[in-house]
This record gives structure tokens, C-alpha cells and sequence, in this order.
């Protein structure tokens, strides 16, 4: 089999997620004191025993996240002897996915990331107050249908606000085969699931997100991070990295760095990021870190591709009896 590792992204996340692996595995305790470290926070606290809704928030979900994916990694490598290069031929993730897959191939420095992930996430929310973006998932509809919408709930709201600079609604997440998700102004997207709902959609429902990712209103956040990314050693994976923007296998660093960038207002192209695998020979994906959202989206995506998750330490035991 031609395996891939993925790595999930925000909406993963539940208080309690690694404790286990924490309790469990020395290997895993360093990867979340390294994280604690870093950030000079007790972000593990935070995420074994605290409040949901300080873990919802964007700033602690996304080092939080990769911190659950990196102490799998870090059991796999050091407890069970197990590498990526000689385990998978891909590692992908959904947008903050991303920079663990990154971090799983050795691109750039847990410490790091963990900085990175914790401005990225206070940049996102600082460049739309609160209230004036949204996101919206559109369940059922083809992904043109999607963007027609988009683009038609934009036309109708500004042509009757007469907003300047003009409001926006853009396509965020192509997931998977019928689940799209629109992002923007909140007037706008919340035109944009009327038109959903009269056009066929089985769901159009605006998401309880903090700011709306992924979309032009992100531009500042786009800017914070492309000063951070180019202060950061980013090295080459030692396997590559299926690219959220590109919907394919990037190795470069000087490229990497340019797609992180790229990645924070461009759309996460989950659904065409497992065709390319798919094409390119993946018969089975293992998603490392929190939940299993990544398993519904490929299962969805191609019923062809074998799906597995590992986020507990009986997972994390089964997965390397099966790679040793």
C-alpha cells in the first residue's frame, strides 16, 4: 500500500484531547512541554482540563492541535522506531494541518511552529472584528454551484449597500464531494446560505467561528505571517508535503514558505489535495491528532482509500505493532 499521513485542522478539537498520551508516554510529554515552553503558557492545562471555550480560541486551538499530532509523531519516531520517509510517500493537513504535516517532516522546529501557529491565530482574529465576518458550510451542492452563489450574494449586497471597499463571500474550503464552505463579510454570507437553501442545498448553516478564514479579509494576518515565515528556517521534508494551495507535493523551502502565506487567504483545497494522492498512488491515509474529521472527508472524497486515525495511546500501541 501507498500510505499518507494527514493532519487535521480547527474543528478537531476537544477538552481532554492528549492527556492520555501525556499520562502515557514520555516521548509525548516532551513534544507538550516543548509547546508549554515556547508559548510560555500552560497551554496543555488548558487543553486536559480547561474551559472549552479558552480552547476554542483560535490563538490556543491551533499550537494546541499540532501539539496532539506532534506527541503521536514523536511516540512513533522515538518509542517505536518508526520514520515518515520509510512509512509514507505524502504527509498533508487542513489548513493549521498544514504546518504539523511540516513540522511531522522535520521542515521546521516544534518549538517554532508552535510560535507561529500561536500569531497566526492572534493575527486572523485581529484583522476582522468580531461580528463583522462569517462562515458558512453548504452542504449538497457541487462546488461550481458553491461559488456561483458566492459570487452572486456579493453582487446583490453590494449592489444594495453600495459598500466601499466591497463587501466580499469567497469559497474557503473545497472538503470534500458536496461540503463547501463560504467565508467573508457576515452580510454577505449570510446571503449566501438564502441562496443556498433556494438553490437545493440539504444544509446551508453559518459556523460558530470566531473570524472568517481563508478569504481577502485576511490580508493582514497574510502580512504578520510573511514577515514571521521569513525569519524562519524552514528545511526541506524528508517527504513532501501535499500543499493546501496548490493541491500538490511540494518539497521546496523557498515554496513552502510563499504557500504558508499564500495558504492564510487562499481556499484549502482538501478535496482536490486527496484526488492528487489518490492519482499519484495513496490507497491509505492515517490521520495523527485529535478526532477522525479527515477520515469522513476522504471517505467521502474516494470510498477507494483505506481511512485510520490515531489520537489515543491504544491507537498509538496498534499503529506500531503494524509499521514495526
Amino acid at each position: 500500500m501507498t500510505r499518507a499521513f494527514i493532519f487535521p485542522g480547527q474543528g478537531s478539537q476537544f477538552v481532554g484531547m492528549g492527556k492520555d498520551l501525556f499520562e502515557s508516554f514520555p516521548e509525548a510529554k516532551e513534544v507538550f512541554q516543548q509547546v508549554d515552553d515556547a508559548l510560555e503558557q500552560k497551554l496543555s492545562d488548558l487543553m486536559f482540563s480547561g474551559e472549552e471555550s479558552d480552547l476554542n480560541l483560535t490563538e490556543n486551538t491551533q499550537p494546541a492541535l499540532m501539539a496532539v499530532s506532534m506527541a503521536i509523531v514523536n511516540v512513533l519516531k522515538k518509542q517505536g522506531g518508526i520514520s515518515l520517509e520509510g512509512n509514507c510517500a505524502f504527509v498533508a493537513g487542513h489548513s493549521l494541518g498544514e504546518y504539523s504535516a511540516l513540522t511531522a517532516a522535520g521542515s521546521i522546529e516544534i518549538s517554532k511552529t508552535a510560535k507561529l501557529l500561536k500569531l497566526r491565530g492572534q493575527e486572523m482574529q485581529k484583522a476582522v472584528p468580531v461580528g463583522i465576518g462569517a462562515m458558512a458550510a453548504i452542504l449538497g451542492l457541487e462546488f461550481s454551484a458553491v461559488q456561483d452563489i458566492a459570487d452572486q450574494a456579493a453582487l446583490e449586497v453590494n449592489a444594495r449597500e453600495g459598500s466601499e471597499p466591497k463587501l466580499v463571500c469567497q469559497t474557503a474550503n473545497d472538503n470534500s464531494v458536496g461540503q463547501v464552505v463560504v467565508s467573508g463579510n457576515r452580510l454577505v454570507v449570510e446571503r449566501a446560505v438564502d441562496l443556498a437553501s433556494q438553490k437545493g442545498a440539504k444544509r446551508a448553516i453559518i459556523l460558530p467561528v470566531s473570524a472568517p478564514f481563508h478569504c481577502s479579509l485576511m490580508a493582514p494576518a497574510a502580512q504578520a505571517m510573511s514577515v514571521a515565515l521569513a525569519d524562519t528556517d524552514i528545511q526541506r521534508p524528508c517527504v513532501p508535503v501535499v500543499s493546501n494551495v496548490t493541491a500538490k507535493a511540494e518539497d521546496s523551502p523557498a515554496d513552502i514558505q510563499k504557500l504558508l502565506v499564500d495558504q492564510v487567504t487562499g481556499m484549502v483545497r482538501w478535496r482536490e489535495s486527496v484526488l492528487w494522492m489518490s492519482k499519484n498512488g495513496v490507497d491509505e491515509v492515517i490521520e495523527i491528532g485529535a478526532g477522525k474529521v479527515l477520515n469522513g472527508l476522504v471517505r467521502r472524497i474516494n470510498k477507494e482509500i483505506s481511512c485510520d486515525y490515531v489520537g489515543t495511546v491504544e491507537q498509538v500501541n496498534t499503529l506500531m505493532s503494524k509499521l514495526s
